[in-house]
């Protein structure tokens, strides 16, 4: 006899919606539930830097209802340049405000300068 048969510790793992064990569970993974593009407003700027760098930032995408690291790959892809993910602003570098806002309106965001 174990230590832990007989408690929870000892069974297999279940299922919380149907109770089966996760073995023999057919119930699909749950998806988070995102705002659809069209109802989020970005915010697209471009801010100087330190030595006079440009830098094009994208504000107001919430990260709950975005792929922030996917859009910004996009974005990245669509401007041919560098940028990162800083407190869930996307920034890209060099002037791209008028590219950044045309791919995000392709996307179908609403955007504001």
């Amino acid at each position: 006899m174990g230590l832990l048969s007989g408690t929870i510790f000892d069974r297999p793992p279940h299922c919380e919606r149907c109770e089966k064990p996760e073995t023999e569970c057919k119930c699909p993974p749950l998806e988070p539930v995102r705002r659809a593009p069209g109802k989020q407003m970005a915010r697209v700027g471009v801010e100087k830097r330190k030595h006079g760098r440009m830098m094009t930032v994208v504000r107001d995408l919430s990260p709950a209802d975005n792929d922030l690291a996917d859009l910004l790959t996009k974005l990245k892809n669509a401007c041919g340049a560098g940028g990162t993910l800083v407190d869930s602003n996307l920034e890209i570098q060099g002037a791209h405000a008028d590219r950044v806002r045309s791919e995000l309106q392709k996307l179908g965001y609403k955007v504001k300068p």
